[in-house]
């Protein structure tokens, strides 16, 4: 019976915990989870930091002298 009291009460707190975190996610008319990325931060935008993905992304994008992936799986097969 004390295993049983156990579990209940630690499931309790467990979602007692998950509701109170996402309280005005759950409450709210148009709820969301709120930005908080590096790149969402209007501070960080104008001061021209984004986050490492995105760098990352526009630096390959911008290589010229990218590899190209699938010349390679197709010379393999």
């Amino acid at each position: 019976m004390d295993l049983l009291a156990a579990v209940l009460f630690t499931i309790v707190i467990v979602f007692l915990a998950v509701f109170l975190l996402g309280f005005r996610i759950f409450l709210s008319k148009n709820g969301k989870f709120p930005n908080i990325h590096i790149g969402g931060s209007k501070a960080m935008k104008d001061r021209g930091v984004s986050c490492a993905t995105s760098q990352d992304a526009e630096a390959q994008k911008n290589n010229l002298r990218k590899i190209d992936v699938s010349k390679i799986i197709n010379e393999i097969d």
